[in-house]
């Protein structure tokens, strides 16, 4: 009989390493804390739960990161038939509705009879043959204390921002237009700015009220993530040159480019609301 294999974490690496695993005859155990205990950032208890952006990234396999989805599709990846099942148009890039995806996620897996999911904390790292830690940077901290002592690191570091999301009906329509950039389709809605008005913005996002910094954070920004207001600091122009630029846009009511743009993404296959793409923030929310 094959040898057990604990997984700690019911994220997309633990339930990606757990259906591989129970189709290669492997009884598989599956911890997730949830709905036990929460992280600071999870509000879901489904498996798979994307709590920052509903976007995987570019899917053309011209790039890195389109290329590695590409090679998971050829090894039969789970996740990736979960994320085309749940697809929302997003140009190149592949973007799901996150609802959809963990909710297909949890059904397969709960269905799958060589996967035992057990709903319950790990606090210290089992005594198990054979063990994958997939709980990610929202590890519990006793848990995460284990694996400091397990790997002898000083620290292990999460930072957390908010990806904000817009009701599709509080969208002036008379205003966005759907385009993608350089005519390649019309999967986004893009809310054009003029000069006064991205210069007014980004004013009130330096002046705006931010939400305190949490115990488990140092205020230590990832370059490739920065929240909006953080990239608006360091100088007036460095949006419209980062996620606001309007590169390969033609805004249809002047024939020209914008100043600015605000680029919104499908948050839901039914596009009942949409993702501010590129606008992670601490910026306070009523």
């Amino acid at each position: 009989m094959a040898r057990r294999i604990t997984i700690i974490g019911g994220g997309l690496a633990g339930c990606e390493a757990a259906w591989q695993a129970a189709g290669m005859g492997t009884p598989v155990v599956l911890y997730e804390m949830k709905p036990q205990r929460f992280s600071p950032a999870h509000i879901s208890p489904r498996l798979g739960e994307l709590v920052c952006s509903n976007s995987l990234r570019s899917n053309s396999p011209a790039n890195a990161v389109g290329l590695l989805k590409e090679e998971l599709r050829k090894l039969g990846s789970f996740l990736m038939q979960a994320a085309e099942e749940t697809r929302v148009p997003a140009g190149d890039a592949l973007a799901v509705d996150r609802q959809a995806f963990a909710e297909r996620i949890t059904a397969a897996l709960g269905a799958n009879l060589g996967v035992q999911i057990i709903r319950e904390e790990i606090t210290r790292i089992p005594p198990e043959e054979i063990i994958v830690i997939a709980s990610g940077p929202l590890t519990s901290s006793s848990l995460a204390d284990s694996i400091k002592e397990l790997t002898g690191e000083k620290d292990l570091y999460f930072y957390d921002a908010i990806a904000p999301i817009v009701d599709g009906e509080s969208i002036n329509r008379e205003v966005a237009f759907r385009a993608s950039r350089y005519g390649e389709g019309s999967d986004y809605l893009n809310c054009p700015m003029n000069r006064e008005e991205y210069h007014s913005f980004t004013a009130e996002l330096i002046r705006a009220e931010k939400v305190p910094y949490r115990d488990f954070e140092k205020g230590v920004h990832f370059e490739g993530c920065l929240p909006i207001e953080e990239m608006a600091e360091r100088g007036e122009e460095t949006l419209a040159h980062g996620p606001m630029k309007p590169v390969g846009l033609r805004d249809p009511r002047t024939g020209k480019m914008p100043y600015a743009v605000v680029q919104l993404r499908h948050e839901d296959q039914q596009g009942m609301s949409y993702n501010l793409v590129g606008f992670q923030t601490k910026l306070k929310w009523k």
